[in-house]
């Protein structure tokens, strides 16, 4: 399939290299201002679609020039149309910085060094000359769209983003500003529930593309090597294609597994607690899963209740779901602090029985007999419940991020389902 349309892109790539002929003769001056005019050197899927429009959805393979496509949609908006108020919203501080501010396809890339807009990395802005503002933001630090406000944003590799949802809707609430606010994301796509919501949104227009259309611009080693690799494979139509899939090669759930419906009558339910390492700012999730089995046997998830909060906090919500569900325990991983966890759920109320278990193997071994479970039609859920079941289809062994509602999740119903096999009592 990917082999398949590689042949025609290709010779799409390398015809539209024939610009290059153009600039034989040009003066130098000449040659320096067709450098930085996009709209000579862009492909017609990387300029603004027409239309009346919020969201400009950019989905695309790796190395389509998903990056200066966002840049120069910063540029022009700032140029052209009249944007004051930006922000430039990447996975990590070093993401913003050294992709969308300062890499080889950043905004300041986009400009003649004389041109270029006042770059402060410490205090996280842009001045533009006209006066024009860019401030930089991170999906570790959700909190830090709460307050100001944009006329114009841009989000880069959104799926990767790791406080994803929290991220996306503090940032909308603070697209307030000017007669028509727009933002473009630019990302690789994941099968995760919020990119399918915002790619079927009426305000957003999706432009869809691949790794070939940019083979030009992208390393001959690269270039030879992909094919061969990802040639026919489902990471590959991900990857280099920009499909935006239902499954993730290599994770343990598939969506066709979860399925919904009304719960049966309850013979045991447990709160199950992933508890954070810490509660500094940028810390994990807290998971809270509530999980229960019925009389049939069949494993349910009841609510999703994690947060990013303090002890204190995680704890109060932990013993409120275990009253709201008249749960029969609380189950809490206890290798980031056994006695803080008892500690913490005691003090909010000493009469929950609360049960400390240890990991004695990995998350993928942990995960994979519930993952089973959910195969064999023994598991449903009572509603949707995206975050976590986007950990659920997203996660892969080598993910350096812990999946904490997944982990809470698959305590649980390792607690209530399969008895001792993945962890040994406190």
């Amino acid at each position: 399939m990917i082999a398949g349309m590689a042949a025609s892109l290709i010779e799409r790539a390398v015809k539209r290299a024939g610009i290059a002929g153009v600039q034989a003769g040009l003066t130098p001056q000449q040659k320096h201002d067709l450098l930085y005019d996009w709209r000579s050197w862009a492909r017609p899927e990387q300029l603004p679609p027409p239309g009346d429009w919020l969201t400009w959805l950019v989905q695309a393979g790796r190395g389509f020039g998903k990056s200066r496509t966002g840049a120069e949609f910063i540029r022009d908006r700032v140029e052209s149309q009249g944007a004051r108020r930006i922000a430039l919203v990447g996975r990590t501080p070093a993401d913003v910085r050294d992709t969308m501010v300062e890499g080889e396809s950043g905004i300041l890339a986009c400009y003649p060094v004389a041109a270029r807009p006042l770059y402060e990395s410490s205090k996280r802005r842009l001045t533009w000359r006209n006066g024009a503002i860019g401030l930089t933001f991170t999906s570790y630090e959700p909190d830090q769209l709460r307050g100001p406000q944009f006329d114009t944003m841009w989000w880069d590799e959104l799926a990767a983003f790791k406080y994803l949802r929290d991220t996306w809707d503090n940032g909308q609430l603070a697209l307030r500003l000017g007669p028509q606010p727009r933002q473009i994301v630019t990302t690789t796509p994941r099968p995760l529930s919020l990119l399918k919501q915002i790619a079927a949104d009426a305000s957003t227009v999706v432009t869809r593309g691949t790794t070939y259309e940019n083979l030009v611009n992208l390393a001959p080693n690269f270039r030879a090597q992909i094919l061969a690799r990802y040639a026919d494979t489902t990471r590959g139509r991900q990857e280099i294609l920009g499909e935006l899939l239902d499954d993730l090669p290599g994770a343990l759930w598939h969506r066709r597994s979860i399925v919904y419906r009304e719960p049966a009558e309850l013979r045991r339910i447990c709160v199950a607690i992933d508890p954070a390492a810490t509660s500094d700012e940028g810390a994990a999730e807290t998971g809270i899963v509530v999980a229960g089995v019925d009389i049939k046997g069949s494993g349910v998830v009841l609510g999703d209740y994690s947060l990013r909060a303090s002890p204190d906090e995680w704890g109060r919500k932990a013993v409120w779901a275990y009253h709201q569900f008249k749960a029969n325990l609380i189950v809490a991983e206890a290798n980031n602090g056994g006695e803080m966890i008892q500690h913490v759920i005691r003090t909010v109320d000493p009469l929950v029985p609360v049960k400390l278990v240890h990991a004695t193997v990995g998350k993928h071994t942990r995960a994979e007999p519930v993952a089973a479970l959910y195969e064999q039609g023994k598991m449903y859920h009572v509603r949707p419940f995206p975050e976590l079941e986007d950990q659920m289809c997203t996660w892969l062994p080598d993910d350096s991020e812990s999946p904490d509602r997944m982990d809470a999740m698959v305590w649980g119903f390792t607690e209530l389902m399969l008895g001792s096999r993945a962890w040994i009592l406190a």
